[in-house]
C-alpha cells in the first residue's frame, strides 16, 4: 500500500519513528525553539539535512553537530539520534531527506566523518546553496507532480504561510531514481565544493588490506579480531584507525560489503534466499531479509523479481 505525504508525522516526538525503509521521503521545514525529535534506536534509513537558516543541533550516539547555513549533516541508520533547534537560535530552516544511500556516497562523505555514521560538511560556498537548493526542489516536484512543483523556489526564503511545511514522498521507480539523482548532485556539491575541506584520510595500507581482505571473500566470518590480526593490530587500534580512514566502522563495511555481494547473487543466480544468506556470511536468513529489505527497500525475493518497493 503506498504511503503519502500526508500520512506522516509533519513534526517528529520523542521516539517516533523515521519512514519505512525503501522510501524516499524529502520536505523543508522552518521549526521554532522547541522542536526537537529522538530516535533512541535511530532510523531504518539515511537522513540527510542541509540547513539554510537559523540553527541545528545534531547528536549521533556520543558525538554532536551544530548546523549553520551552508552545513550538509548526514546521519546513517542503525545508532540513536537526537536533533534539534540549537539552544539560542530564533529558529532552524532546513531541506531534509529520509532514504537508502547509493553506496558510493559514504566515499564521498568519508573525509567529513565525525564519527562512525555522523557526516558534516560545513562551510558549503554561498554560491552554491541556490543549487542544492533547486535539487531538493526537484525531489518535491517530481513527487507531488508538475502541477505543484517547486523546483524554481529560492531555499532561503521565508514562507511562513505554508501549513505544514511541505514534505512528499516519491512514488514509483522513475520519481525515486530523479529523486536519488538529486540528492547526489546535493551530496557532490557539498563535498567538493566545502570552503575548508579537511585533508584526504593518509592512505594506510594495513586498512587497506584489511578492505581488501573483506572484498575478496564478504562471507567469510571476519570480526573485528581477526581482521585486526591479519594486519597486526589491537582490536581496538584497528577499529579506531579503520574508522578515522574510512569514515565506518569495520562491521558496517563488513556488512555493506555482504549485502552488495548478496544483491549481485541475487541478480545473477538462481541460489534460493536462504543459500545467499548462507553464502554471503548471514546466520539467520530472518536477519539477512531484515537488514537487506532496510538497505534495499524490498525483500530478497523482491529485489530478484524486480520489484521496486511498490
Amino acid at each position: 500500500m503506498p504511503v503519502h505525504a500526508e500520512d506522516l508525522l509533519v513534526t517528529a516526538v520523542a521516539a517516533d519513528p523515521s519512514p519505512p525503509p525503501g522510501l524516499v521521503v524529502t520536505g523543508r521545514y522552518d521549526q521554532r525553539p522547541g522542536y526537537r525529535v529522538n530516535r533512541p534506536r535511530g532510523s531504518d534509513s539515511w537522513l540527510f539535512t542541509f540547513t539554510f537558516g537559523g540553527r541545528g543541533l545534531l547528536r549521533q550516539g556520543a558525538a554532536r553537530v551544530r548546523a549553520g547555513a551552508g552545513d550538509l549533516v548526514v546521519l546513517a541508520p542503525g545508532t540513536g539520534h537526537r536533533y534539534t533547534v540549537a539552544p539560542g537560535a530564533d529558529g532552524w530552516r532546513f531541506w531534509w531527506t529520509h532514504c537508502q544511500a547509493r553506496p558510493a556516497w559514504t566515499t564521498w562523505l568519508a573525509p567529513y566523518a565525525v564519527s562512525d555514521g555522523l557526516y558534516a560538511v560545513t562551510s558549503v560556498p554561498g554560491d552554491l546553496h541556490g543549487r542544492i537548493g533547486a535539487a531538493f526542489g526537484r525531489m518535491l516536484a517530481d513527487a507531488r507532480g508538475p502541477a505543484e512543483g517547486a523546483a524554481g523556489e529560492d531555499p532561503r526564503r521565508e514562507d511562513t504561510r505554508r501549513e505544514p511545511d511541505p514534505v512528499a514522498v516519491a512514488h514509483g521507480s522513475l520519481a525515486r531514481e530523479l529523486a536519488l539523482c538529486a540528492l547526489e548532485e546535493v551530496v557532490l556539491l557539498a563535498a567538493g565544493g566545502a570552503r575548508t575541506p579537511p585533508p584526504a584520510p593518509d592512505t594506510d595500507a594495513r586498512v587497506r588490506r584489511a578492505e581488501e581482505l573483506i572484498a575478496a571473500d564478504p562471507g567469510a566470518p571476519h570480526t573485528v579480531r581477526s581482521l585486526a590480526g591479519s594486519v597486526a593490530l589491537s582490536p581496538s587500534r584497528f577499529a579506531h584507525l579503520f574508522t578515522v580512514r574510512t569514515g565506518r566502522s569495520p562491521m558496517r563495511a563488513l556488512r555493506e560489503a555482504r549485502l552488495r555481494h548478496a544483491a549481485r547473487l541475487l541478480e545473477a543466480t538462481d541460489l534460493t534466499v536462504e543459500r545467499v544468506a548462507a553464502a554471503c556470511g548471514f546466520s539467520s536468513p530472518f536477519h539477512f531479509s531484515r537488514v537487506f529489505r532496510e538497505r534495499y527497500g524490498v525483500p530478497p525475493g523482491a529485489y530478484r523479481a524486480g520489484g521496486n518497493g511498490e
